[in-house]
């Protein structure tokens, strides 16, 4: 298995797309392709039900079979995919991929199976040749970092859509098609499983996009989901502590977003090397002779470089930038120098794929983010208050740091059943730089909130700034801690409430219950102030 990689851990298909039904985002004509091609693309042998048969989709969700289909059966912690094999074929799958556990499960069933050591590296080339390799027919601009790469896509994709080009975008807020988004539910998945993406990409094609900004998770660059895609342009925002309960370290972390900057899955590269991590992908793909440029606020020798930023009367921050080609002038609607970074670093992909910067950075003056340094506006006599993702120790002190020059108090927690070690920096960056922090639960999963709690509290009793005491309470529950935020916030004060930005629910045990942070604070504020 290649390094960065780890087998994951289903144990369903439902632990991959929820309770909930996703919906089917496939074109609507596919011409099919022959199961014995298929057969001979991955190196499957055959068994089970006899002849030839057309293929016109792929999915590994039983629920999710439609006529034609290709059923990919995995194998789980405690089931294994061909134990639903019965119902895809009921349903309307013409043969079955799996391995050869699998195959004892379903060839009886009178479809054909092909067998290969492990399906999940077979999805991709089997979905993307099925679907007609859709990605080949657009632009393809992928985005790799700990934080960032919602903002980043959302950039690059509002930048598209000033100059003419009709976009789709795959990310973690869901799915869009020229700036509407697609009807399908919401889940924590950035970047969908191989044969949702294929499917998802071909009727982006169908509907007309051109071009395609994709977010690409570690998670993704490890499961082999955009095997099947070779990026035109692909960029790396940072690198910081996050999913090492998947990756077990740091550097198998590093090595699977690094991995996207490879011949094999981008012809050229954007990199932030205000980041460490990032000056040792340059020399890697300079080593590798790829096209790649550099993005920096700071260091002169950068490709593209922030030479000033002011704020405008309107709110508005304009930005003086540097590129290979001359200067340019943007206006940026979103706050905080890691937004100037991402529009740099978004405009830096454009450039590469000779898109004119002028009209296209005239888009990035209309761009908000849902839970992105979202403005919550609540009344004239309100603390400002904003909405972020931030669920790092890096995007917590950068969303905080965006916010200088008046008192700020956080409210924040830390997620359940995910790397545990990122809890106390996460508590020690909100200190260092906010005047309060409320801990909170974030989703807590299986783990005992109080304990989650606890853990953040820790890291941010034990971070200290010379001169500036920071008040450090146990909020409680999310609702509770959001209402004490609010009490503690005067009209001259900024309130943020980090790490679930633009989720709608939280997950308590196996329950996922409704909540948004956006709609609790304009709930509890009603309520503080007895206003309708």
């Amino acid at each position: 298995m290649p390094v960065g990689r780890r087998k994951p851990e289903v144990d369903s298909v439902a632990a991959v797309f929820g309770s909930q039904r996703p919906a089917v985002l496939r074109p609507l004509a596919v011409p099919g392709v022959p199961l014995t091609s298929l057969t001979k693309l991955l190196g499957a042998s055959q068994s089970g039900g006899a002849g030839d048969v057309q293929v016109t989709g792929v999915t590994l969700d039983s629920r999710l079979v439609q006529p034609g289909d290709l059923y990919v059966a995995l194998a789980g912690r405690s089931h294994h995919g061909a134990q639903f094999a019965g119902q895809a074929v009921a349903t309307g799958a013409v043969a079955v991929l799996t391995d050869p556990a699998g195959q004892r499960l379903a060839e009886n069933l009178g479809r054909p199976v092909l067998v290969v050591g492990d399906p999940r590296w077979a999805m991709a080339p089997a979905a993307a040749q099925v679907y007609g390799h859709p990605s080949a027919a657009m632009t393809t601009y992928g985005v790799t970092g700990t934080n960032g790469k919602t903002t980043t896509s959302y950039l690059l994709d509002s930048a598209l859509r000033s100059v003419g080009v009709r976009t789709g975008m795959v990310g973690t807020i869901g799915f869009g098609l020229d700036g509407v988004v697609l009807d399908a539910p919401r889940t924590t998945v950035t970047t969908p499983e191989a044969p949702e993406l294929q499917g998802l990409l071909a009727l982006l094609v169908e509907r007309g996009a051109t071009a395609c900004v994709l977010e690409v998770s570690s998670h993704a660059l490890s499961l082999g989901r955009v095997d099947a895609i070779t990026f035109d342009v692909a960029a790396f925002t940072n690198f910081g502590q996050d999913h090492l309960d998947f990756h077990g370290d740091e550097e198998s972390y590093f090595e699977s977003k690094a991995s996207l900057f490879t011949p094999q899955r981008t012809r050229a590269g954007v990199i932030n090397i205000d980041d460490p991590r990032g000056t040792v992908l340059v020399d890697r793909l300079r080593a590798a002779v790829m096209p790649v440029v550099t993005v920096s606020l700071t260091d002169p020798a950068a490709d593209y470089r922030v030479v000033g930023t002011r704020l405008a009367t309107d709110g508005l921050t304009e930005v003086d930038l540097r590129t290979p080609k001359g200067s340019l002038v943007f206006r940026l609607a979103l706050p905080g120098d890691h937004n100037v970074r991402n529009a740099v670093t978004a405009l830096a992909m454009l450039d590469l794929q000779a898109v004119d910067l002028e009209p296209a950075a005239a888009g990035l003056a209309r761009v908000t983010v849902p839970g992105r340094m979202q403005r919550v506006e609540l009344g004239p006599s309100a603390p400002a208050v904003f909405v972020d993702f931030a669920h790092t120790p890096q995007a917590v002190a950068a969303a905080l740091g965006a916010l200088q020059g008046r008192r700020r108090i956080a409210v924040l927690g830390a997620g359940g059943d995910r790397d545990p070690d990122k809890r106390g920096p996460i508590g020690a960056a909100a200190a260092a730089h906010a005047d309060v922090v409320v801990v909170t639960d974030d989703n807590p999963r299986t783990e005992d909130p109080a304990a989650i709690r606890s853990q953040v509290l820790q890291g941010a009793h034990g971070a200290s700034v010379t001169g500036r005491p920071t008040m450090v309470l146990d909020g409680g529950d999310r609702r509770a801690a959001i209402r004490r935020g609010l009490e503690l916030a005067g009209p001259a004060d900024v309130l943020v409430v980090l790490g679930k930005g633009h989720e709608t629910g939280q997950q308590v045990g196996d329950t996922v219950l409704a909540f948004d942070d956006v709609e609790v604070l304009r709930h509890e504020w009603a309520d503080l102030t007895g206003s309708p």
